[in-house]
Order: structure tokens, then sequence, then C-alpha cells
């Protein structure tokens, strides 16, 4: 097939034709062979009687099924379809495809795929719908998703294949250009997928990875960003194997020089080397930036949580800044800090750190030490809970277990349930997820607020007034009293 590729084309510009000797119809082998191979026609001859012969023919197309099976025809009055009539199925095929995905031109569209062995199946909803969102942040359409929950996962392709050749169907169907796997991948897994299929193949961290690429706007993020991608790069690079390295020396080792994928390899490895070295050199400015506000004794204050619940909008709102903020994963990435001055000559410095997110890819855990390294100095780490996501619960847990990785689970903590504006109508139709919050909030020893409400942040301050100023006696009491 790879000198008929599909290229532009929606057909492959081949026909198969082949003989049933007892002159039965196209079985679901032949159909299955249609859809996947993207033929142009496929045609079975077989005996009538002695002298003349029935042919069955099927062609893709626009239907329900994405199949039309045309009636028993005799051979020698059977219709033919020349280039014209392909040429057409072509054509009503692509005005398919492009009614279906409405997409914006250029824009990748993409199939979700889950596979999990013995996960539980609310588990991975969860994580396909976190997937779904991250595919909207990285501008990808998301034509549909596929969740496959087998006793034990394929080695070679992570699902079974007869799955796989449903979740091809449906993308040819649909126009997809893109399959994107919940769990992470092996080079060997996304080489054969992707010969499989002939589509791109991503899993999730290739994805998170290259949101981050697009949301790095200062040096350390850039930094960290193309160091992790490069790390999870190098394993991926495919070459003919260690029998024809140039490397190793000796007999058998001697030749023209480097091949093509070890001088990719060498050159990937001092790059790394290069950033890391860099990476270094920005830690120690931050360090000095850091021991300069030690020093004045300012109280620093961190926010974290997981991403999208409103970290960079509060410090916003606290701090009237104009810091970036959309409802997206990872609208932020690099780090900020701003002073909250507050009445007589008291003042804090609050920092907004990049959101967590549950699997986070161990590349980007390394690459980001360095900007969490602020979290180290912190004299409070301010919680961020999106109130109004129905898996708030897990969300605490993911960011807990985080800070626990990073040694940060002794820090001060003090929980903020973001999004109240957005319960304001759930009491009504949801008493049971309204008194569930209510639950968690006591049970957190949570304090509620809304960023985009700056009259809603007086709790918050008064309670950051009470931790570290506790003899002064006054407190924060409108929103004229709001900094």
């Amino acid at each position: 097939m790879k000198e008929y590729p599909l290229g532009r084309k929606r057909l492959r510009g081949l026909r198969l034709l082949h003989t049933h000797l007892k002159s039965e119809p196209l079985t679901e082998d032949d159909l299955t062979d249609l859809k996947l191979l993207r033929l142009d026609l496929i045609a079975a001859i077989g005996p009538l009687d002695g002298r003349r012969s029935i042919v069955h023919l099927a062609h893709l197309s626009t239907e329900p099924g994405g199949i039309s099976v045309l009636p028993p025809q005799l051979l020698e009055k059977a219709v033919e379809y020349d280039s014209t009539f392909i040429t057409a199925l072509e054509r009503s095929l692509d005005k398919a495809i492009q009614v279906e995905a409405q997409a914006k031109d250029g824009q990748e569209r993409a199939i979700l795929i889950s596979v999990r062995a013995g996960g539980e199946r609310r588990e991975v909803d969860d994580s396909l719908a976190e997937l779904q969102e991250l595919a909207r942040t990285a501008g990808v359409q998301v034509l549909d998703s596929f969740i496959q929950l087998p006793r034990k996962l394929n080695p070679r392709t992570l699902m079974g294949e007869g799955k796989l050749q449903e979740v091809v169907i449906r993308a040819l169907q649909r126009g997809a250009t893109l399959l994107i796997f919940d769990q992470e991948l092996t080079p060997a897994q996304v080489r054969a997928i992707s010969t499989m299929t002939e589509l791109k193949v991503l899993d999730r961290s290739q994805l998170i990875l290259d949101i981050f690429a697009g949301r790095a706007k200062s040096r350390d993020g850039k930094v960290q960003v193309e160091l992790a991608q490069l790390k999870y790069l190098l394993p991926r690079l495919t070459g003919r194997g260690v029998q024809m390295s140039r490397l190793m020396g000796g007999i058998g080792g001697r030749g023209p020089g480097e091949t093509k994928l070890e001088i990719d390899r060498r050159r990937i490895r001092d790059r790394i080397t290069a950033l890391e070295r860099e990476l270094v050199e920005l830690s120690r400015d931050r360090e000095q930036r850091r021991s300069r506000r030690v020093k004045a004794g300012i109280p620093i204050i961190s926010i974290v949580g997981y991403t999208n619940a409103g970290k960079s909008t509060l410090l916003n709102g606290l701090t009237q800044s104009e810091i970036f903020t959309e409802n997206l994963l990872f609208a932020t990435l690099d780090t900020s800090s701003r002073r909250l001055r507050l009445p007589r000559e008291r003042e804090v410095i609050i920092t907004d750190t990049v959101g967590f997110i549950r699997s986070l890819p161990v590349s980007l855990m390394g690459a980001f030490k360095a900007t969490l390294e602020e979290l180290q100095d912190a004299d409070l780490l301010l919680h961020l809970v999106d109130a109004s996501n129905p898996r708030f619960e897990d969300q605490i847990s993911q960011v807990r277990t985080i800070l626990a990785e990073l040694g940060l689970a002794e820090k001060p903590e003090l929980v903020v349930f973001n999004k109240t504006d957005q319960l304001e109508g759930l009491k009504k139709k949801d008493t049971i997820a309204f008194l569930r919050i209510a639950q968690a909030k006591r049970r957190h020893n949570a304090i509620s607020i809304s960023a985009v409400d700056r009259k809603s942040l007086v709790p918050l301050l008064n309670e950051l007034k009470r931790r570290f100023w506790p003899g002064v006696d006054d407190s924060f009491q409108a929103q004229a009293d709001v900094p």
C-alpha cells in the first residue's frame, strides 16, 4: 500500500477484484478491507451457471455504515464504474466529512482513546473528559472518543486489534487526522499504531508538552519546556538498530562516519546539556531574588491548585494585576509574583504557580522543579479549588499528592473554594450536590470566594491578616477596604 498512499484523497486509487467459487455475497472481511484500505471498489465474481458469471459490488458512501452494497449483477451486464464515478464519490465523501467536522482551516481533528486494564469506569470517564479539555486547549477539534477496559493490555498496540480497526474506520468516516491516547505510549507502540492506522498518534504527555510549548513566555518557561520536549523525544528517535551503529568501534564498527540517527541523538544530548546548564544559571538568579524577599521579612504566599482553578484570576483580583487569564487548562504557565499592600504598611508577596494535573509527565515534573522551587520559601500555600467542578474532591487529592512528591506536604495550607458564583443555582437544581460541596467545605475548613468578585475576597483577606498579624484587631469589612 506504500505505493498508493491516501495523501489528500479519500480513496486509494485501487480496486479489489477477486473470486468467490460458490458465488456467495461479499463477506464481512471483504467489507472491512474496503473500509480500512479505502479502496475505490471491491468486487467478487462467481459462477452462475456453465456460461454466465455473477458479480457482487460495493463501494464507500455517505450512507449509514459508510458502505453501499449493490445488488448482484450479471458480469456481462455489470455497470462500469469509471474515473468519473470515482471522482464524484470522492467529492461526496469530502463534502460529508466537511459538514460533520465543521473544523477551521488547518485545525487538527482528533479521536480520543482511553485503554486501561482493570480501571474503574468513573475514573476513566473523568480522565477522558480532562483529555478532551486538554485537546480543546491545544486547538484540536474532538470528533469522537473510545474507551476500552480489557483484562490485559496489548503490548504492541495497547488496545485490541479489532477495537483499533473500529477506531480506524470511525476516523476515516469522520475525517479525523489525529489519534490521542489518554495513556503514555512507548515509542514502539506509537510506531505500530501509526503504521496500522496511517494517522498521526499522540499520547497525553505529548499533548501537554505541546500546550506548554505554546504557553511559555518567559525565558525560564521556554527553557524548561524545550528541555522536557527533548527528553521526551530522545528515546523515540528510531533507526535501523545497533547493528548499523558507527559508534561501537572495533571490527564491524568502522565506516564512513555517524548515521543521521546518531547525529540527531548527539545533537539532542548536546542541547539537553546546554539547557540544563542554562537552567542552573536561571535557578541561581531565582535563588537570589528569593533570598532578598526572605531577608526583607515579607510573608510569601504561593497559590497552588489544579489547572484552571482560577489562580491567575485570584492574583489579579488581589493585586489589581493584568496577568493573562482564560477558561483553558494551563492558560498561564510562567510563575508570577506580586506584592499585596494592606493597611498599616503591611504587605505580602503572592506567587502564582503552574497548575497541577493528574498523570503529569515525569519529564515535566523534573523540568518544572526549578519553577516550583518558589514553593519552598512560601510561608503559606493557598490551595485554590474549583468548587464548581464535579471532580473537585479528586482534584484536591491530586494536588496534595503532587505537593507530597515535591516535599511540601508539611507546609501550612489554606483551602479556598473558588467559583462560588457558579453555584448559586445549584441549591435549587441539585440539592445533594450542593450539600456535598458544603460538607467538603467544612471538612477542609475552607473559605469560599469568587475570584471575579473582589467583594467576596474580604473573608480571605481577614484570614490572611489573622494568620500573619494575629495581634492586630482591625479587619476588612467591605469592598472599599479591599486593597
